[in-house]
């Protein structure tokens, strides 16, 4: 009896539409992602083994660390254009220092910074490349001049008319693994004097110890 033969197809496949689907989808996060700026005092967290996000606005960033010249440095950042630009202008009223409409535009895209209030428009007007080279000899803590104690108390009220009284600013401590423990005490006493208890220490992954 004679066998039927199966007609062979090519086992061939058109790839010309995934390419296309490929180079669509690199060009569109190509021109949608944004290069990550450094920071301007980098740190050295430690390690934990918690994994908790933090939120993408109403929070408030406090670095503390040593700069390149040794010397133990705060920083302050604020999650929030809104945020951002309604602590500026509360800062300045406060301090007896004027911003310009531009310099609040361009401090709602900016990250953290290390400047007393007087010299923060030098800051602001600098490009991001910039601004992360310029020397910053960090916020004032001290009993005289305690501006961090400001921006505290500033942007938390900024946060809570913002939302009309519904959230409270969030408050997160990033400190330098080496940094020495009086450093982050004295930040500590700082939130405690504004009966700020409840905050978060930033740290970085590792691994489970098994």
């Amino acid at each position: 009896m004679a066998k039927l033969k199966m007609k062979k197809k090519s086992t061939s496949t058109d790839m010309t539409a995934m390419c296309d689907v490929a180079f669509l989808l690199l060009t569109f996060f190509i021109l949608t992602a944004t290069a990550k700026v450094p920071e301007a005092l980098p740190v050295d967290t430690p390690s934990s083994t918690v994994l908790t996000k933090l939120p993408d606005s109403d929070l408030a960033i406090i670095t503390i660390g040593k700069g390149k010249d040794g010397i133990s440095k705060v920083f302050f950042d604020i999650k929030g254009r809104e945020l951002r630009k309604q602590t500026l202008t509360g800062m300045g009223a406060k301090l007896g220092v004027q911003f310009s409409d531009d310099d609040k535009e361009k401090f709602a895209l900016m990250d953290d910074f290390g400047v007393p209030l007087g010299n923060l428009s030098q800051i602001i007007q600098m490009k991001a490349a910039d601004r992360t080279k310029a020397p910053q000899p960090g916020i004032p803590t001290d009993s005289l001049n305690n501006q961090l104690k400001d921006w505290l108390l500033v942007s938390r009220r900024a946060a809570i008319d913002l939302s009309g009284g519904k959230n409270e600013l969030q408050i997160a401590i990033k400190g330098d693994a080496k940094e020495d423990y009086p450093q982050i005490k004295k930040i500590m006493d700082i939130l405690q004097d504004q009966k700020i208890n409840s905050f978060n220490l930033v740290t970085g992954m590792r691994g489970k110890d098994f």
